[in-house]
């Protein structure tokens, strides 16, 4: 789907606060209601905005502690990666996976109240899915940039 400049400028706006009224909404990017309503329509059917969510803050929800968890594993076949996709989807503390290029094969985003807390999500994961060679940890010590808005490709 082509984006135009004032498709950006609502993506913007809603990347922001998607709550705004879409009178709001076209007001800040020049457009009365009706055409920037179709327009985000259309952003929606066409799978551009995915979804409209809030986004909570994990410290004043008692999920301070961030972790990002490296595994590598000498198993890529299809049955393993049914079995780790499940593990994962049923630990709500990850709010991320990744698989990766180059010596990590899949990188994990915790959110968790401390130490002893992760302690038990890692024992429950290399208990339910088989074949993790390398489960590395590295605790967050401070959150210097953190965003959900996508940028508008240069």
């Amino acid at each position: 789907m082509e984006l135009d400049s004032i498709d950006w400028a609502i993506l913007a706006v809603l990347q922001e606060n998607a709550a705004l009224p879409i009178q709001a909404v076209g007001e800040r990017v020049g457009l009365s209601t009706n055409p920037c309503w179709r327009r985000i329509k259309r952003l929606e059917e066409a799978g551009v905005i995915a979804r409209r969510v809030a986004v909570l803050d994990p410290t004043k929800v008692g999920l301070p502690t961030t972790v990002f968890v490296a595994i590598r594993t000498a198993r890529h076949d299809p049955e393993w990666l049914a079995t780790f996709a499940a593990g994962v989807a049923a630990i709500p503390e990850i709010t991320e996976c990744h698989r990766m290029a180059g010596e990590v094969d899949y990188l994990l985003k915790l959110s968790v109240r401390d130490i002893a807390h992760y302690d038990r999500i890692y024992q429950r994961l290399i208990s339910e899915v088989p074949g993790l060679n390398d489960v590395s940890s590295t605790f967050s010590m401070e959150a210097m940039k953190v965003s959900t808005a996508v940028p508008r490709p240069s």
